[in-house]
Order: C-alpha cells, then structure tokens, then sequence
C-alpha cells in the first residue's frame, strides 16, 4: 500500500505541475509540428534523466544549499539567459520554418531535444526550487521503503510528465494539417516571445534579493 500510495500521489501531484504553462510547454507546442509525435517523449527524457540525477544529489544533502537567497538568484539570472538564447532562436527562425516534416529537424543530433528538455527544465528556477522543498519531503518519504519506494516515487513522477507531453505534441502533430504555415509561424513566434517573457520574470526575481 505504501508503494501504491507514493506512486499515485506522486503521478496526481507531478501532473498538476505539467498541466501548467512554462518553457518546457512552450517547446513541446513549438517543435511537434516540425519533429513529430514523439517530441514530449524526447524532450521529457531529458527533463527526466536531469530529474534522476537531481533525486541522487537531493538524497545527498544538496537542498539546503538550493534554498538560499543567493543559490536561487543565480538559478533565476542563468535561467533567463537560457530562456532569452531559446526565446531568440525561436524568433529569428521563423522566416524558415515549413509546416512539412520533410524538411528535417532543426537540431543536428538525435539526442538535441533531450538536451533542450534538461536545458529548459534547468532553465526554470521553481522547477529546482520545488524539488529542494516538496521533492526532498518526498523522496525521505520513499527512502522509508529502500530503493522500491524511490522507484515508485520517480515512476508515478515522471509516467505525468510522459503522458501529459506525449498527448500535447501527439495532439500538435496531428493538428498541423489543419494549419496554415502563416498560422504555425504566428503560434511559434508568440511562444518564442513567450520564452522571452520568461526569462524577463526569471531575470526580475534573480535581481530583486541583490537589488
């Protein structure tokens, strides 16, 4: 029961944090229409193997380092570059973005939307922040029931994510063929100006505790 009961609860509460706009929404709404179906799987392997890595250095004591003033100003001000270069890129390729698959990704390595999806998950501070507080409650939580309860807690965590993406850029890919190549640049270019009020709210919160 205890197993059933971290797996679910952590599913319920990971998908109410994916069901929210962010940047790596953003992404997945932008890229699906150019690299298919699977672009919420691929982005969401990177966000989860990051997500592995950070559940190891939570369990070794990093979340109180993560929870200071001046850890959080740096998250937030190297986010908002982040944000700013993808917010960019986004922008300035609108003028050759096609509608048609056939044209090739806009990345020259298969593994380029798993880096985007750990880039992009970096690149939000609360996303560290939420894991220093309510992930490391979990994962002390999980650790009661050895390894089987971490695994439980990380697959009912990250089986959100997969399902939730994979239903957005499914739903994208399949949506394009209804739409203009005006309309689909329109909708790129309003994320990517998205991204970039991003990292001007990120930008804003790193500089309020030094200013």
């Amino acid at each position: 029961m205890l197993l059933l009961g971290l797996f679910f609860s952590s599913f319920l509460i990971a998908l109410s944090g994916a069901l929210m706009p962010g940047p790596l929404l953003s992404a997945t709404l932008a890229q699906s229409g150019r690299h298919g179906a699977w672009t919420g799987p691929r982005l969401i392997l990177g966000h989860g193997i990051l997500e592995a890595l950070l559940i190891l250095a939570l369990f070794n004591g990093l979340a109180p380092l993560l929870t200071t003033p001046a850890a959080f100003s740096s998250i937030a001000l190297a986010g908002s570059v982040i944000l700013l270069w993808m917010g960019g890129a986004m922008l300035f390729g609108l003028g050759r973005l096609e509608l048609d698959l056939s044209c090739g990704p806009a990345v020259s390595s298969p593994w380029g939307l798993p880096v985007s999806g750990a880039l992009l998950s970096l690149a939000n501070p609360y996303w560290s922040i939420w894991w220093a507080t309510i992930g490391l409650g979990y994962i002390l939580q999980a650790s009661e029931a050895g390894w089987r309860g971490l695994v439980a807690f990380f697959t009912g965590h990250l089986l959100a994510d997969l399902l939730w993406y994979s239903l957005v850029s499914y739903s994208m890919f399949k949506g394009q063929r209804f739409l203009s190549l005006e309309a689909y640049r329109a909708m790129v270019g309003t994320l990517g100006l998205f991204l970039i009020g991003f990292a001007g709210f990120f930008a804003f919160k790193g500089l309020a505790p030094i200013l």
